[in-house]
C-alpha cells in the first residue's frame, strides 16, 4: 500500500509538472531580451526581466481585436452548444427515444473524427454560404464539434435527477420542457458548468478551423493571430512568449473563478444512485 501511494503522488507529480513546468519557462522567455534568450549557456531566469514584450504584444500587431474576436465566438459557441447538447441529452435520458443507445454510441463515434477531414466540406460550405471571415464560420462549427462530449456530459447529470421532481413540476402546471428548465437544469448546474468549460476552452484554444475559415485580420482569432508575430526569416520568442501568456490568462482565470463547480461537476457525474 505505501509503493502504490507513492507510484500516484510521483504520478500526480509528473501531471503538475507537465502542465507547470512549460507555462513557467514560457513566462520566464517572455520577460527576457531577444540578446539574453540567444546567449550560450541558456540562463533559467532573466537578467534584467523586462515588460518590453508584453507592450509590442500590443503594439506590434492588433491583439485586442484577437482577445475580442477570441471571447465573442467561445462565449457564443458556448452558450449554442450548451443549449442544443442539454435538449438532445434531456431527449436521450427522458423521453426514451428508440435506439437511445445507439445514437449515444453515434454521438462517442462523430467526436472521433479528425478534425482535418472536415476541413474542405466546411470550407466549401461558408463559401457558399458567404460566411467567410466571420464570427459565424467558427461559432458554427465550433458548438458543433463540442456538442458530443457536452451531450454525453449532460446526459450523465439528467439521468442522476429523481423524475419524481418533474412529475411535481408539471402536476404544479409546467410543460415539459418547463419542468426541464425550472427542474432539471438547476439540479444539473455542476454539469452544466463543466460542459460549458469544456466547451469555451476548446473554442479559444484552437487553431485550425480559424486559421482557414477566418483568416484576416479583423476575424482573427488568438491562436491564428500569434502567427502573425514571426517574420519570414525570425522567429521573436520574447513577443510571442508575451502573446501566450496574454492568451493563457484568460482561460486560467475562467478556471479559478469556476474551480469549484468545474471539479463538484467531474466527480458528482461520475456517481451513480
Amino acid at each position: 500500500m505505501p509503493s502504490f501511494k507513492k507510484a500516484r503522488a510521483l504520478a500526480a507529480l509528473l501531471i503538475v509538472a507537465n502542465g507547470v513546468i512549460p507555462a513557467l519557462w514560457i513566462l520566464l522567455t517572455s520577460m527576457k531580451t531577444e540578446t539574453e534568450l540567444m546567449r550560450v549557456p541558456i540562463t533559467v531566469l532573466p537578467d534584467t526581466p523586462t515588460l518590453a514584450n508584453y507592450v509590442r504584444v500590443f503594439v506590434d500587431q492588433p491583439m485586442l481585436t484577437f482577445l475580442w474576436n477570441s471571447l465573442a465566438v467561445a462565449t457564443l459557441s458556448t452558450l449554442l452548444c450548451v443549449f442544443v447538447s442539454a435538449l438532445a441529452a434531456y431527449a436521450i435520458v427522458r423521453l426514451r427515444v428508440p435506439m437511445g443507445t445507439l445514437i449515444l454510441s453515434a454521438i462517442v463515434l462523430v467526436s472521433m473524427f479528425p478534425l482535418i477531414s472536415l476541413m474542405v466540406p466546411l470550407f466549401q460550405i461558408m463559401r457558399t454560404v458567404e460566411l467567410l471571415n466571420t464570427w459565424p464560420a467558427l461559432i458554427l462549427p465550433y458548438a458543433v464539434l463540442s456538442m458530443p462530449v457536452c451531450t454525453l456530459v449532460l446526459a450523465s447529470f439528467f439521468q442522476d435527477i429523481p423524475q419524481d421532481l418533474e412529475r411535481a413540476a408539471e402536476i404544479d402546471g409546467c410543460t415539459r420542457l418547463g419542468a426541464m428548465w425550472h427542474v432539471v437544469v438547476p439540479l444539473a448546474g455542476p454539469g452544466i458548468f463543466t460542459a460549458a468549460i469544456l466547451a469555451f476552452v476548446n473554442a479559444w484554444d484552437e487553431f485550425l478551423l480559424a486559421l482557414t475559415l477566418s483568416p484576416r485580420v479583423p476575424a482573427r482569432t488568438v491562436p491564428v493571430g500569434i502567427t502573425l508575430y514571426q517574420g519570414e526569416f525570425a522567429f521573436p520568442w520574447p513577443i510571442i512568449s508575451a502573446a501566450l501568456i496574454v492568451a493563457i490568462v484568460p482561460v486560467c482565470l475562467l478556471i479559478v473563478i469556476f474551480q469549484e463547480r468545474v471539479v463538484g461537476g467531474l466527480t458528482a457525474g461520475g456517481v451513480k444512485g
